[in-house]
């Protein structure tokens, strides 16, 4: 039955948090369709819905999660979470709220902003990245979600109807029955967000403990390390499963600096084939759209035979090749979300091809959330199996139904991960598919 529903404002952190889940022992599923069915799904532990929501208006982004969370609420579930992006991304405080009026009992949601095996700690309220404060970080310049603030509290008052206040580390110093405490008082004082330094692993276990200590019922709002130790606190784990699988296809679409580190060191690397997608051609017309996604898998068919890894690249991820946008915008009267709809269903509608024309090709290393969304979508899959986590943020699994059940797939997110972050992803589902 499932115990636990997590709900994520993208497909990437969905996985993410998801993979934490199955270190734990749980069997875990992401749903990549429009609509969650946990019916299909109820024999599993724990199930995570990706809304899509990240860059969306708040007041929509507060409708997707309501909608999610009224479809897979149910009496048996002991955790309920909103997993938000590790620098503090997206609408935190609308998605936080929805969830809260959703289950309609007066809970409050236990903010812990933290991923301190990737370098996302808070430290009096401050979140830094590898020791960087959020602010002065890239995510200041995201061309569509930028934070201008390291203070998670701060966003949440901003954003949310809903009072908030802070448990810092000095508070986790006196003690798990000492923080339960507080988290009582503060929860009887009418206060609906609170939001919890942690600098470890341990801070996030104690946390959890003094949360199940306090008797308050709760939410977790946090990247997923705080929900997988809920859960291992409130739930019997189920049982992990692997498989195996072969032949390699990698499809980049990101077009962001640590991808073009981590494409860089893959082609160095050698022993792959890859060809990069014009990606203008995608939205010059329909006809040359259709010619394009033509020529890069026929490329891919021809020739990677005697290669265990081909891929497909964007050649936006060279700055010199980078597509503007903004005439394409002006042309069709469109946002720079549909373009980018445009250009992911092109990428998967490559990548299905080349599965349909290369029946040995067993695995697929997907970057970037749209990208796996889109993918998912083109290969009729009605979900995503979580099976490991290759790195943080990087996750191993297989397609859930559709004429590609099985087919083995790793996905990270497009600013996860060092140089050999491609590399590494590889290497790891060649050596757990090839069991």
């Amino acid at each position: 039955m499932i115990r636990c529903v997590v709900v994520a404002d993208d497909l990437t952190g969905a996985n993410a948090a998801g993979v934490l889940l199955t270190k734990r022992g749980y069997e875990a599923y992401t749903i990549t369709a429009e609509t969650p069915d946990a019916g299909r799904l109820s024999g599993c532990d724990c199930i995570i819905f990706p809304t899509d929501s990240r860059s969306l208006e708040p007041t929509i982004a507060y409708d997707k999660v309501c909608f999610a969370v009224d479809a897979l609420k149910a009496a048996d579930v002991r955790v309920y979470a909103k997993r938000i992006d590790t620098t503090l991304r997206g609408n935190l405080g609308a998605e936080t709220d929805a969830m809260l009026d959703e289950l309609g009992d007066n809970r409050v949601a236990m903010i812990v902003p933290c991923f301190p095996s990737s370098g996302r700690v808070n430290v009096g309220g401050y979140l830094l990245v590898q020791g960087v404060p959020l602010h002065q970080t890239a995510v200041a310049q995201d061309p569509k979600t930028p934070v201008f603030t390291p203070r998670c509290a701060e966003l949440f008052i901003d954003q949310s109807k809903y009072p908030t206040d802070s448990i810092f580390l000095e508070d986790l110093m006196k003690g798990e029955k000492s923080v339960a405490q507080k988290i009582a008082l503060l929860a009887a004082k009418g206060v609906r967000n609170i939001v919890f330094d942690a600098v470890s692993e341990d801070d996030i276990d104690q946390i959890a403990g003094a949360v199940v200590q306090s008797g308050v019922k709760f939410i977790a709002v946090d990247p997923g390390p705080f929900t997988a130790s809920l859960c291992q606190k409130l739930i019997p784990a189920a049982p992990k499963k692997e498989s195996a699988a072969k032949k390699i296809l990698v499809a980049v679409g990101s077009v962001n600096a640590v991808s073009r580190r981590q494409v860089d060191a893959f082609l160095a690397a050698g022993n792959n084939y890859t060809v990069f997608m014009e990606t203008a051609e995608f939205l010059e017309s329909e006809e040359r759209r259709v010619k394009e996604i033509e020529r890069v898998a026929r490329e891919i068919s021809e020739h990677c035979a005697g290669y265990a890894v081909c891929g497909v690249i964007g050649r936006g991820i060279i700055p010199e090749f980078r597509v503007p946008f903004e005439p394409y915008m002006q042309k069709y009267r469109c946002t720079l979300d549909d373009l980018s709809r445009i250009i992911n269903a092109a990428i998967a509608e490559i990548c299905c091809k080349i599965l349909e024309a290369q029946k040995g090709f067993e695995g697929i290393y997907t970057c970037g959330g749209d990208i796996t969304v889109a993918v998912c979508a083109r290969l009729q899959s009605v979900g995503l199996k979580l099976l490991g986590e290759v790195l943080p943020l990087a996750s191993y699994g297989e397609i859930a139904g559709g004429k590609y059940e099985g087919l083995k797939i790793v996905t990270k997110g497009g600013m996860v991960g060092e140089s050999d972050a491609i590399i590494d992803c590889v290497r790891y589902l060649k050596e757990r598919l090839a069991v």
